[in-house]
């Protein structure tokens, strides 16, 4: 009978969470080094540069790949015959785990969790408590995987309980062009099929842990009806021309997975789940002889790539005007300088709240850029954390309101807007601009200072002003509203000519 200890499981769980915020899996890398070869879409080759270069400086130096470290997710097999040295229930010291690695010293990650969700939504500033899934299986050692999954490709999640009758693969092309690119393509589609709703999920996020076979699978050609299904899904959203991080091109997933278990005669519950750029997960085993030890992956993993800047348009925000801003096209690549505030979420709505009641805003949003983003502590010399951009959809119910009556005129942050907020950017002769999203440290190195202006008590969402130097983005939506996250997919889906599927 093996014994495993209380600390050697925490300090497991601790270093592996430490482990997955700045090291890729190997087979992500290589997988997304490949795409990049093939890709044919300037602007997605360019988004596929910026993620890879991201990863090795992470890699590198040891900070996170994402400014979202994701919501702590742990699935733990326990050997029957295994016992517990231990004070702390199985919750518990996974929990401790996920503490100490998050408030680390060395490499602090964010605390996204909070506590109350539809109540007061207080940050419990360590990210716990996890999300924890235990099975009892034979034999004496425990098996861990823990995933951090971030907010931009969890929400994305869908499911649908279908007829026996009805095609998965219709099901999937009709929900996929929804998802648009807050997922943060490319990255891993995972099916969950049959069961009941809750084990399709599951299923679904057990999926998305499996080593990126894809290439292999085509080589070898499908043994299964799951593997014809993997590859038929492979190929047909990739045909929807929505490419990395929405821009348009050839590599939107790069695999799909696909699992299921037996279901009611009445029943096809399927679940789909995204895993973003910032695929995140390790496994390891306790045998009882003390804590885990990963094996960093090797540097060799990585392709040596430069970031190439020479088509960009050099913008000092400090003199920017509206009447600049007008000449803007969309899909025009700038690089900022200057004055940068930030607000995401909580802010926005602290914000409008004000401006409904005819308070005082507490910054001044003429002729300013804003900045969507929750970004890491800074360690050491660091102006900032890594602070790659959140999802600005969010912030669509705040834009009409922020554009007329503030006197902002610029936005930045991650994948496309919808028509209520491009209608607004049109109307108020402003503009909205990406930055990459899972390039997060790339993008904080471009920020020289940072200090916070207001609503100091939201942490993470407080409204920042960065000093920023070519710091890289792209114009996603000009001040006539046109947006490439429709003309790029559109662009791309008809070059790759397939299947006739609409761009939402």
């Amino acid at each position: 009978m093996t014994t495993i200890r209380q600390d050697d499981f925490v300090a497991s769980v601790a270093d592996a969470f430490q482990f997955i915020s700045y090291y890729h899996p190997a087979d992500y890398v290589r997988a997304l080094a490949q795409a990049y070869e093939r890709e044919a879409s300037p602007a997605a080759k360019d988004a596929m540069a910026q993620i890879l270069i991201n990863s090795r400086m992470s890699a590198e130096g040891h900070r996170p790949m994402c400014q979202d470290t994701g919501i702590a997710i742990a699935f733990v097999r326990v050997g029957m015959d295994v016992r517990w040295d231990a004070k702390l229930s199985l919750q518990q010291m996974v929990d401790e785990g996920v503490r100490r690695a998050y408030t680390d010293r060395d490499n602090p990650l964010r605390a996204s969790v909070l506590a109350d969700p539809d109540g007061t939504r207080t940050n419990t500033k360590d990210n716990t408590p996890a999300v924890v899934h235990v099975e009892l299986v034979p034999g004496d050692e425990v098996e861990v995987i823990v995933a951090a999954k971030g907010g931009g490709s969890e929400n994305k999640s869908k499911f649908a309980c279908l007829l026996p009758s009805d095609s998965i693969v219709d099901w999937v092309l009709s929900v996929v062009p929804t998802m648009g690119a807050d997922w943060c393509p490319p990255g891993i589609l995972s099916l969950g099929v049959g069961g009941t709703p809750e084990k399709a999920m599951l299923l679904a996020k057990w999926g998305m842990m499996d080593p990126i076979d894809m290439q292999q699978l085509l080589a070898r050609g499908p043994s299964s009806h799951a593997e014809e299904l993997r590859i038929e899904l492979y190929e047909k959203v990739n045909a929807l021309g929505i490419g990395a991080q929405g821009l348009g091109g050839l590599t939107t997933v790069l695999d799909v997975k696909v699992a299921d278990w037996p279901t009611h005669a009445a029943s096809k519950p399927v679940a789909l789940l995204p895993n973003c750029a910032a695929t995140r997960h390790a496994h390891f085993v306790l045998d009882g002889s003390g804590p885990a030890r990963l094996a960093p992956p090797s540097l060799d993993d990585w392709p040596k790539l430069a970031l190439d800047f020479g088509a960009s348009r050099r913008v000092d925000l400090d003199t920017l005007t509206r009447a600049d801003i007008a000449a803007w096209k969309a899909g025009d690549r700038l690089l900022l300088s200057g004055r940068l505030l930030t607000g995401r979420d909580a802010a926005h709505k602290r914000l409008t709240e004000m401006l409904a009641r005819g308070e005082t805003l507490p910054v001044d949003f003429r002729d300013r850029f804003i900045y969507y983003v929750g970004p890491v502590d800074a360690v050491r010399d660091e102006a900032v954390g890594p602070a790659g951009p959140t999802t600005s959809s969010r912030m669509d119910r705040f834009t009409e309101t922020m554009l007329a009556q503030t006197g902002l005129i610029g936005m930045v942050g991650k994948s496309e807007r919808g028509p209520a907020a491009v209608e607004a950017i049109r109307r108020h002769g402003a503009v909205y601009c990406i930055a990459v999203g899972g390039a997060a440290y790339l993008v904080s190195k471009a920020i020289k200072r940072s200090k916070v202006l207001a609503f100091g008590d939201l942490g993470m969402e407080a409204i920042y002003e960065f000093e920023v130097q070519d710091m890289p983005v792209i114009v996603a939506v000009d001040a006539q509203g046109a947006s490439v996250h429709r003309s790029g997919p559109a662009e791309w889906r008809a070059r790759i000519g397939r299947i006739p599927v609409a761009v939402a």
